[in-house]
């Protein structure tokens, strides 16, 4: 859509330019169409000719403008689509329709409910798929698995550009000190997807942050927390944190 764009901008160049021509080529100082005379008919033809090339200079521009629009909200969709966080999430909702999936190729179990009394556990149970729904469901499997890959590829290139950041628990400790909404909040407690802080909106209660929502890190002293090659390195006191993307 890019390349669209761009060459509607060079026929609308090429429309104006031959617009600008047409117009050089009338008699100066915007003299009247003598009737009658000899140049009447080619006084006519050429104000018609700059009318038209001038129609066409302004229809080239539109176009251009609406091809160069199309293409710049392309362009945003895609970096939203791209953006780390969206990309952190994406796999997320992935690997947990993968599971789901598995687990209906696989066949299942869920507890209802149990019985406080007794102890007693109600289960409800799913059969393996079979026939043409086990086929769906392999397909789908497939297909999952493919765009899981992708999309672990594109946050593999983005940790390595270093325009995201691969939070983990096996990076964050208790005590740590996490960016997150514009802040910096004490990890209350770390846990398998996220780490558990105190409300950001007060009181007593706490909130969980996912690894992906986290935009900056630092130990409980202040100090700047850099990710590298999977492993924990505070820096000096004098390093300025940026905010993960």
């Amino acid at each position: 859509m890019g390349a669209k764009a761009d060459r509607k901008a060079g026929t609308a160049e090429a429309a104006w330019a031959a617009d600008a021509a047409a117009h050089a080529a009338l008699p100066e100082g915007g003299e009247p169409i003598k009737v009658g005379h000899h140049s009447e008919k080619r006084h006519r033809r050429a104000v018609e000719k700059s009318w038209n090339a001038l129609g066409k200079a302004v229809g080239a521009e539109r176009e251009a403008a609406a091809a160069r629009g199309r293409a710049d909200a392309a362009a945003e969709t895609t970096d939203r689509r791209y953006a780390p966080v969206t990309v952190a999430r994406r796999i997320e909702k992935l690997t947990a329709e993968l599971r789901r999936f598995e687990r209906d190729r696989d066949g299942h179990t869920r507890t209802l409910y149990t019985n406080t009394q007794t102890g007693q556990k109600y289960v409800e149970t799913h059969e393996a798929a079979t026939g043409d729904y086990r086929e769906r469901v392999l397909a789908e499997i497939e297909h999952t698995a493919d765009e899981i890959a992708y999309w672990q590829g594109v946050r593999a290139a983005q940790i390595a550009a270093g325009t995201a950041t691969a939070y983990s628990r096996e990076v964050i400790t208790k005590g740590d000190l996490v960016r997150y909404v514009g802040h910096f909040h004490q990890v209350l407690k770390v846990n398998a997807k996220s780490v558990t802080i105190g409300s950001i909106v007060g009181g007593s209660w706490t909130d969980r942050v996912p690894y992906s929502e986290i935009r900056g890190l630092r130990d409980a002293d202040g100090k700047v927390v850099r990710i590298v090659d999977g492993a924990r390195v505070i820096e000096p006191e004098t390093s300025t944190e940026t905010d993960a993307a």
